[in-house]
C-alpha cells in the first residue's frame, strides 16, 4: 500500500515548534546560529614563570573579566617559530598570539609569517614609550624591556668590571659564564666589545673565537646559569638586568655594571599569525598587555620595566630595575635587518665554532 512520504521539517521549524510549546523563555536556550561569538584564543608562549604571570597578570586581571579564555602553549621560542613557518600555508593557524623578543619579531618577518599590526585597534598603543614605538617595529606590540648588563661576585672578580670585555679579561679566566639560549645576545655583545655595532658579524666572530680560548663556561639556560652563580662556579657574566635583580633577591652575591659599551636592549612582546583564527582575541591580548595594572604587575613580580609611560612603579623599585638617564643614553637596539638576514648564520657559526671543543 502507498504511503505518502512525510514531509521534510527544516531543524529551524522544529526548534520554532518546541519554543511554541515550551513558551517564549525556551527560544532564549537556542543561540542564533552563528552569531555566538569566538572568546577564546590561544597564546604560544614560553613556560614556567613568564607563562604564570601571563595568566596572573594578563588573563585573571583584563581578559577573563572581559568574557576571554586565553589557553597558554608552553613551549621553547625555537619550537614555537617552526611551527608558524610550518603552518605557513594553512588558511587557519593554531596560535592567535606570538609571545617573541624583538630579536625573534625580526626573524619572522622575513618569514613573512606575521601580521602588520594595526594601532588603531589598540586603545592603549598611544601610551607605548616612543622608544618601543610599534610605529618603528609594526609587527611587534612590546610587553616588558631591560637590558644587558655585567654581572659580577666581589668576592671571586676582584677588579671592579667597567665593561663586558672583563669576559675577555685572561685575570678571569674559569670564571665566566655564557649562556647558550643567548647566543643572539651573545654575539652582539662580542661586536660591541670589538668596536663594532650590533650587526658587525665578523667582528663578533673573532672576538668570540678569542673567548673561547679562555675556555668559558657554557650554560644550557638562564636558570643554569643562576644556579652556577649561586654555588660561585662562575663569577662573571651577562645577563638582563631584570634577571640580576631577581638573583639579588634570591640572596645570590651579585653586582650590576652598566657596560661602556653600551646597553643593549631586550624586548619582550608579542605578535600576531597572519594565519591566526581569532584576530579580535589577538588584539584583545595585545591591548591588555598594555594596561596599566599590568604592567605594573609584571614590574613588581618579574623585575622588567614597563614600555607605557602611564604605569605606576614605586620609586625604591624603579630605581632597582630601572636605568638612570645616563645609563639610558647606553641603549642600543639590536640590528634587526641584520638578524633577519643572517639569524641561521649566527646559529650555525656559534654552534659549530664558538660551542665546540
Amino acid at each position: 500500500m502507498y504511503k505518502p512520504m512525510k514531509p521534510y521539517i527544516a531543524r529551524r521549524s522544529v526548534l520554532q515548534g518546541a519554543a511554541a510549546l515550551a513558551g517564549a523563555g525556551a527560544l532564549s536556550a537556542f543561540p542564533a546560529w552563528g552569531q555566538q561569538a569566538n572568546k577564546k584564543i590561544v597564546l604560544s608562549t614560553w613556560g614556567g614563570d613568564y607563562s604564570h604571570l601571563l595568566t596572573k597578570h594578563i588573563t585573571a586581571k583584563v581578559m577573563a573579566p572581559a568574557g576571554w579564555e586565553v589557553v597558554n602553549d608552553e613551549a621553547t621560542v625555537a619550537q614555537r617559530k617552526s611551527k608558524l613557518l610550518a603552518e605557513k600555508r594553512l588558511p587557519k593557524g593554531t596560535s592567535d598570539v606570538s609571545a617573541l623578543t624583538a630579536t625573534d619579531i625580526a626573524e619572522m618577518r622575513g618569514a613573512d609569517v606575521l601580521e602588520k599590526l594595526d594601532l588603531s585597534r589598540l586603545k592603549n598603543a598611544k601610551n607605548i614609550i616612543k622608544t618601543f614605538s610599534i610605529a618603528d617595529s609594526p609587527y611587534l606590540s612590546p610587553h616588558i624591556y631591560s637590558g644587558k648588563v655585567v654581572l659580577y661576585n666581589p668576592k671571586l672578580i676582584k677588579d671592579v668590571p667597567t665593561g663586558m670585555d672583563a669576559l675577555w679579561d685572561p685575570k678571569n679566566q674559569g670564571k665566566v659564564g655564557v649562556v647558550d639560549i643567548q647566543h643572539v645576545y651573545t654575539t652582539m655583545a662580542a661586536a660591541l666589545v670589538a668596536g663594532g655595532k650590533t650587526g658587525d658579524f665578523e667582528k663578533a666572530k673573532k672576538a668570540l673565537l678569542d673567548l673561547k680560548k679562555l675556555k668559558p663556561l657554557i650554560y644550557p639556560s638562564n636558570e643554569t646559569l643562576a644556579q652556577a652563580l649561586k654555588t660561585e662556579e662562575v663569577g662573571l657574566c651577562i645577563m638582563w638586568k631584570a634577571r640580576a635583580v631577581q638573583w639579588q633577591d634570591a640572596g645570590i652575591n651579585i653586582k650590576i655594571v652598566a657596560p661602556k659599551e653600551g646597553l643593549i636592549t631586550y624586548v619582550s612582546g608579542f605578535g600576531v599569525p597572519k594565519n591566526a583564527p581569532n584576530k579580535d582575541g589577538s588584539y584583545a591580548f595585545l591591548d591588555a598587555a598594555l594596561e596599566p595594572i599590568v604592567q605594573e604587575g609584571f614590574a613588581a613580580d618579574m623585575g622588567y620595566n614597563p614600555v607605557v609611560g602611564n604605569a605606576k612603579v614605586p620609586p625604591e623599585l624603579k630605581g632597582r630595575i630601572g636605568f638612570t638617564a645616563e645609563e639610558e643614553k647606553l641603549f642600543v637596539n639590536p640590528d634587526l635587518d641584520f638578524l633577519a638576514a643572517r639569524a641561521g648564520e649566527l646559529k650555525d657559526f656559534w654552534d659549530k665554532q664558538f660551542k665546540t671543543a
